[in-house]
């Protein structure tokens, strides 16, 4: 199993054409603060490479905020032999700068950014 580093609009079209679902390996306060839509939290604190909810029709595809906790998920699934290979190469960051949109919460007033809900 080789590591697959996925740029963000890749890991977005696999995800929209329902062939991935994302997993986000950053810790609940960064979850909270701002996901991927649709993205499931794993945190990599409390990770369990057992505990993925495997889909055989799916493929599962890491993401963190920068790409490094992301790709040590992996190399966790790698030694207990849960095929998973797939990460966002520059995680959160990376899918920003690539234009997508996220779903945040405003730090100042507690509301909800969501570009995709208007």
């Amino acid at each position: 199993m080789s590591l697959r580093e996925l740029d963000p609009k890749t890991a977005l079209e696999a995800v929209q054409s329902k062939k991935a679902v994302l997993i986000d390996v950053r810790e609940p306060r960064e979850y909270v603060a701002e996901r991927i839509h649709g993205a499931l939290l794993f945190p990599l604190s409390t990770f369990d490479p057992s505990a993925l909810p495997l889909d055989k029709t799916r493929e599962m595809i890491f993401h963190c905020g920068s790409g490094k906790r992301s790709a040590d998920a992996l190399a966790r699934c790698r030694a207990a032999g849960i095929p998973i290979t797939a990460h966002i190469r520059g995680g959160l960051m990376a899918w920003k700068q690539a234009g997508l949109s996220t779903l945040a919460i405003d730090p100042a007033t507690g509301a909800i950014i969501d570009p995709q809900a208007g």
